[in-house]
C-alpha cells in the first residue's frame, strides 16, 4: 500500500466542475500538497459512461493525487476501486459529504451519514478489493451531528484518513463551519483527520490547527479564482510573513494561463464556456469587474479574451490613477 503523508499538508478539495486538470495544475504550481480528481460516479465508470474519461485524466506533476468516487453499493464500490487502482492514482477517496439533492436522493454523498453501518460495509469492501489507501470525506452529520461515530466506523473498517466538513447536510454551505466537531473527531480516532470548512487565509489554517489539532487542511471555496492561496499559506508557514493579495496584472496573467490550458485540453468552445465562472471568481473585487463579467459571456475565442483583458487592464489602471482607489 502507498503511504500518503497527511501531516500538515495543504489540500485542494475536490469540487465538481471546478477542480479539473488545468486548475489542479495551477494550484500545484502554487504549492498545493495533495490533489483529488473531481467527484466521479462509481456506476458511471462501471457502465463505461464516456463523460467519466476526462474526469479520470491527470498529469504526473500532480502526485500525490487521489480519485474521488461516490456511490452507495459496497459491491460496486469495491469493483470500481479495483478498476481505478491500475490508473496511477495514489489513493482512493469516497465522497460521503456532497449535499446536492440529485446525489442525496439516490442515497449517495451525505445521505450515507444516516447509515453508519453501510458506510462501514462500503469502506471495508473497498479496502479488501484494492491495495491503495481508502480515504473518506464526510460532514458533521446529515440532520444531526454524528461525525465522531462515522469516523470511528471508517477507522474500524480500514479507512486510511477522514476529511471532516464542519457543517450538516441541511446547512449546505451556509453559516459558519463548526470546527469543534473536527476537534472531537481528532480526539477519537488515530487515523489522520483533515479539516475542511471556512479556510480562506493562512491565519484561518493556523486557527483551525490551534482549535482542532487536525492533521491537514482542505481548501475548497477559498481556492476558487485564487490558486495563489496555496503560495500565501506556504510563505506564511515558512517565513511568518503575510504575502499580499496579487495585483491585477498578476491575476490577469493567471487567468490567461488558465484559459490557455483549458483550450489546449478541452478545446476552444468548451474551454471558454467553462472558464467564465473562473473569471468571475478571479476578478471579484477589482474595479469594473461586474462589467467585465457581463462582457465575458460574449467572448468566443482565446484571442478575443486576451484583447478584452488588455483593454480591461488599461481602463482599470487609468481609473486607479484618476480616483486614487484600487477597486
Amino acid at each position: 500500500m502507498n503511504n500518503i503523508d497527511f501531516n500538515n499538508k495543504m489540500i485542494l478539495a475536490p469540487m465538481a466542475g471546478i477542480t479539473d486538470l488545468p486548475f489542479r495544475l495551477l494550484c500545484k504550481e502554487q504549492g498545493c500538497d495533495i490533489l483529488y480528481s473531481e467527484m466521479i460516479s462509481a456506476k458511471a465508470i462501471l457502465y463505461h459512461n464516456k463523460n467519466t474519461k476526462p474526469l479520470l485524466m491527470f498529469d504526473k506533476k500532480e502526485h500525490p493525487i487521489g480519485v474521488q468516487l461516490f456511490g452507495a453499493e459496497p459491491k460496486i464500490m469495491a469493483e470500481i476501486a479495483k478498476q481505478v487502482e491500475g490508473m496511477g492514482f495514489d489513493f482512493i477517496d469516497v465522497n460521503m459529504g456532497c449535499p446536492v439533492p440529485k446525489i442525496v436522493n439516490n442515497g449517495e454523498g451525505s445521505a450515507l451519514m444516516k447509515t453508519p453501518a453501510l458506510i462501514g460495509q462500503i469502506v471495508e469492501s473497498m479496502v479488501r478489493a484494492a491495495d491503495l489507501p481508502i480515504t473518506v470525506k464526510i460532514r458533521k452529520g446529515f440532520e444531526e451531528a454524528n461525525a465522531v461515530e462515522v469516523a470511528k466506523v471508517i477507522e474500524e473498517s480500514g479507512g486510511y484518513a477522514v476529511a471532516v466538513h464542519g457543517r450538516l447536510r441541511t446547512e449546505y454551505y451556509q453559516g459558519k463551519a463548526d470546527w469543534d466537531i473536527i476537534r472531537q473527531v481528532k480526539e477519537q480516532v488515530k487515523i489522520p483527520v483533515i479539516g475542511n470548512g471556512d479556510l480562506f487565509t493562512a491565519q484561518d489554517v493556523i486557527e483551525m490547527k490551534r482549535l482542532t489539532n487536525c492533521d491537514s487542511f482542505m481548501i475548497a471555496r477559498g481556492a476558487r479564482g485564487n490558486p495563489f492561496i496555496f503560495h500565501q499559506m506556504k510563505q506564511y508557514f515558512e517565513t511568518g510573513s503575510i504575502v499580499p493579495k496579487p495585483e491585477l496584472p498578476e491575476v490577469i496573467d493567471m487567468v490567461l494561463r488558465h484559459m490557455q490550458m483549458m483550450v489546449e485540453i478541452k478545446g476552444e468552445f468548451t474551454g471558454i464556456r467553462e472558464m467564465r465562472k473562473h473569471i468571475a471568481w478571479y476578478t471579484k473585487g477589482f474595479l469594473h469587474s461586474s462589467k467585465l463579467r457581463n462582457e465575458i459571456n460574449q467572448i468566443e475565442t482565446y484571442e478575443q479574451l486576451k484583447e478584452m483583458f488588455v483593454l480591461y487592464s488599461k481602463a482599470s489602471n487609468f481609473a486607479c490613477q484618476y480616483t486614487g482607489k484600487n477597486g
